[in-house]
């Protein structure tokens, strides 16, 4: 009776341990990440600046989300629109704050968001998988990310097109983009902007590949 309580308790203890490793693994792969609040896209869809308007980006948001074990929360892209109905980014994307796949928070609410105070760099402007995304120095750069909105995240008047007709052409067009890596070609304001950097070369995959770039978005769960 003696030996077959301690085998029961030393299988007790060894299915704990096991319990235990598997838990701990499963959160160093990042599963369940209930907290996960900000991303950028690990990939873009493949049709440069057409995203199938702001619906379409926001189902590809919520399937990577989904993907990275955080697809509980409503997710929305940082996209502006403009014209009949234009769209503000920031009005989009809820209160904050936002923490990314590694729990550091890149912004307490959308004022510090679209402040000099905001921690959105290259090391905290990660993938939904928890990744780095190549930046300007890397090869290849693809540090443009799609926004179509001014520095304090509202969308640009409608003379001229700055969301490549409101992310539904891979064609003729422009889109306004910013750099994750806070980094340009000069050691300016709009260079370091995150969100309104420059204008995209066209709105082809081609296009937006030319000027550093790759379809990439920012995530934002409301």
């Amino acid at each position: 009776m003696q030996r077959s309580t301690a085998r029961t308790r030393r299988f007790g203890l060894v299915a704990g341990a096991a319990l235990s490793a598997l838990i701990a693994a499963c959160a160093g792969m990042g599963m369940g990440q209930s907290d996960l609040g900000f991303f950028v896209t690990s990939s873009g869809p493949g049709k440069g600046a057409d995203l199938g308007g702001l619906a379409g980006a926001d189902k590809q948001c919520q399937t990577l989300a989904a993907a990275a074990g955080a697809g509980g929360r409503t997710w929305h892209a940082y996209l502006s629109t403009t014209g009949a109905g234009g769209v503000n980014a920031r009005d989009r994307i809820g209160r904050g704050p936002w923490k990314n796949a590694k729990g550091v928070v890149v912004a307490d609410s959308v004022e510090q968001l679209h402040s000099a105070n905001n921690n959105l760099t290259k090391q905290t402007a990660l993938t939904e998988k928890g990744e780095l995304v190549n930046g300007r120095t890397d090869t290849p750069n693809m540090h443009d990310i799609l926004t179509g909105s001014q520095p304090d995240g509202r969308a640009f008047p409608p003379d001229k097109d700055t969301t490549c007709s409101n992310w539904t052409s891979s064609g003729e067009g422009s889109a306004m983009v910013g750099h994750h890596d806070r980094q340009g070609l000069r050691d300016d304001e709009p260079s370091r902007s995150w969100n309104s950097s420059h204008a995209s070369r066209g709105c082809s995959q081609e296009g937006l590949k030319s000027t550093g770039g790759n379809g990439l978005l920012y995530r934002f769960a409301q």
